[in-house]
């Protein structure tokens, strides 16, 4: 596929190391000053969370290196995050109803696509096209709202609560709050099932969940294959300087180059994080099959060693990576647990 492909995805900086410290609250219904009972508290695209009890009480590690957001959601609520939980502790969360009137009305409007055709587009650019997304279902399509603008030739998504995906290929069953998603088409051909993409963008929160019944030999296997070539390995390994070593060639204008002639990297002081430069756009070679353009649309980025980097919003994937879906992705504490 030729289109571009953006993936905002908020990313986490996790250690398993230093000294684990507690953070506590309680969630309360903001009207009736209720408990809530039973919402989820995570740290956003990782495999770390909790839930409040009887109460709305909850309390959940995280380590000085975190610097993830920490969510508070619950069903029929608004989502809130926590930023600043290293100076605040035993909170009080107050969540917001939601009003889902207004998108009951519209969700049923005739736009000029069927709701088939709608889920069928959001399926495949949601999910993704490799054999992992092929092994994922969406079990609660029932709450996504898509739209379709003809004017604007754009298909957008948005749900009630957060979308619920089991990848039975990764042993995970991903929570994905969306925050957005659009597919923007060059040419659509409704009766006939023909459209052409331009681009498709995404962003949300997620948690992950190992399977009930856990296969642990699969997911080994197939969570290590899905790794290999991901944007979280590649990276690590710029952040490591060892990209080749890694099976990442770097070219210009179809010539094999020194990938440090072109990514510039610089320790910041006092910290375990490097500025990444990067003045131009280049080409990735992995395994000799799957090519990537980068591109930073900021002259720099920051990464640190888990692979985790900001802005996200600049940096810009086209290929085989740029690819990448939902299906296709793990949570960024992959590989840390040992």
């Amino acid at each position: 596929m030729k289109f571009k492909t953006f993936i905002y995805l908020l990313f986490l900086l996790l250690s398993f190391s230093g000294i684990s410290q507690t953070f506590s609250g309680i969630v309360l219904d903001a009207k009736t000053k209720i408990p809530i009972e039973s919402a989820a508290i995570y740290f956003d695209n990782t495999t770390i969370g909790t839930t409040t009890d009887s109460e709305g009480k909850f309390s959940i590690l995280y380590t000085d290196a975190n610097q993830s957001g920490l969510v508070i959601s619950y069903l029929g609520y608004q989502t809130e995050t926590i930023l600043d939980y290293r100076q605040k502790n035993n909170i009080t969360v107050y969540l917001k109803q939601t009003n889902n009137v207004l998108d009951e009305v519209i969700v049923y409007a005739d736009d000029g696509l069927t709701r088939r055709q709608k889920l069928r587009l959001f399926r495949k650019q949601f999910l993704g096209f490799s054999s992992f997304a092929k092994s994922c279902k969406i079990l609660n399509e029932k709450d996504l709202i898509l739209r379709y603008n003809r004017k604007k030739r754009q298909l957008t998504a948005s749900a009630f609560s957060p979308i619920i995906i089991e990848n039975k290929s990764l042993q995970y069953v991903v929570f994905f709050d969306i925050k957005q998603f659009e597919i923007n088409f060059n040419y659509v051909e409704e009766i006939n099932n023909v459209f052409e993409i331009k681009s498709v963008n995404f962003s949300g929160k997620s948690f992950y969940k190992n399977f009930d019944n856990f296969k642990e030999n699969k997911a080994k296997r197939n969570r290590e294959k899905a790794y290999k070539g991901s944007v979280l390995e590649f990276m690590r390994a710029l952040y490591n300087e060892a990209l080749e070593a890694k099976g990442y060639q770097i070219f210009s204008k179809r010539f094999k180059v020194n990938p440090w002639d072109y990514f510039k990297i610089q320790q910041i002081s006092n910290t375990s994080s490097k500025r990444v430069l990067l003045d131009k756009p280049v080409n990735i070679l992995y395994d000799k099959n799957y090519q990537t353009k980068i591109e930073f649309l900021e002259p720099a980025i920051l990464i640190d060693e888990y692979g985790n980097y900001s802005d996200v919003t600049k940096v810009m994937f086209s290929g085989y990576l740029g690819n990448q879906r939902v299906g296709d992705l793990l949570p960024l504490d992959y590989g840390l647990q040992d």
